[in-house]
């Protein structure tokens, strides 16, 4: 999350960044003011419902989400969605900015 926040090429072409969190209120600010995040960040998601609703990956054992991202088109849906299941394959900016970049250049084109 903390490369998103140094990410002003996302801002530049339009991109939103929102993150939400099952950590308390507490935890949540802790971890917005250690990591210097500077986007709106929710917090006290419920893990099963949110596993359920969104289909990312819930560990019963250490009762945790695994980091899931989605990029969402300006109407709302979902673009793209990463699952991981571990500690390697999230999301990251930079093919964000590429992805909202190609969008873009297709929408141009079908004017």
């Amino acid at each position: 999350m903390t490369a998103f926040s140094r990410a002003g090429k996302l801002a530049e072409e339009g991109v939103k960044v929102v993150a939400a969190s099952v950590d308390t209120e507490e935890n949540a600010k802790k971890t917005v003011e250690e990591c210097g995040i500077d986007f709106p960040v929710g917090y006290g998601l419920d893990n099963k419902k949110v596993s359920e609703m969104t289909g990312c990956f819930y560990e019963e054992k250490r009762q945790i989400l695994h980091g899931t991202g989605y990029v969402l088109k300006p109407d709302g849906t979902i673009a793209v969605a990463v699952y991981s299941s571990g500690p390697i394959g999230r999301l990251v900016w930079q093919d964000v900015l590429g992805l909202v970049q190609f969008y873009k250049k297709m929408a141009a084109q079908q004017k």
